[in-house]
């Protein structure tokens, strides 16, 4: 597969799960922190998994929003939700799962899930990322 890249991020992590992250334009800087789930100490402080969940909601409800504006449908608002879980594999070692709920107030139930399944199978670089490696769910709020 060959991909025509527009854009590159670069962030860069010191101190693994406690430590820190900064992009390299310095827009993004966050101290990590062990949640307390998984025996840390938890705090005002972010996580691998809420990095890729804020990451993979956003890209998803821009997909979703791109498939809307090629299919001619006026979207008033939208919003997507995911959870991303973390936990062992059977396998051994860890692994995780996603979450998705979309929200699209005022669109045919029938015309909103058209929209989530082409973003979903054709447009998030996301769920292509994720496809055969990651347990998804997506549901229609």
């Amino acid at each position: 597969m060959s991909v025509q890249v527009l854009y590159t991020a670069e962030a860069t992590a010191v101190g693994g799960r406690e430590g820190q992250i900064e992009s390299s334009d310095g827009v993004l800087k966050a101290k990590l922190a062990l949640p307390k789930e998984m025996g840390g100490a938890g705090g005002a402080a972010t996580n691998p998994e809420q990095l890729f969940a804020a990451g993979y909601a956003a890209c998803f409800e821009g997909a979703v929003r791109f498939v809307a504006r090629q299919k001619g449908v006026k979207i008033e608002h939208a919003s997507v939700t995911a959870r991303v879980g973390v936990g062992p594999r059977a396998a051994g070692g860890f692994g995780i799962t996603a979450a998705l709920t979309v929200s699209l107030p005022g669109l045919d139930r029938a015309v909103a899930q058209e929209l989530i399944d082409t973003a979903h199978s054709d447009i998030c670089p996301y769920s292509h990322a994720t496809r055969g490696n990651v347990d998804v769910s997506i549901a229609l709020a």
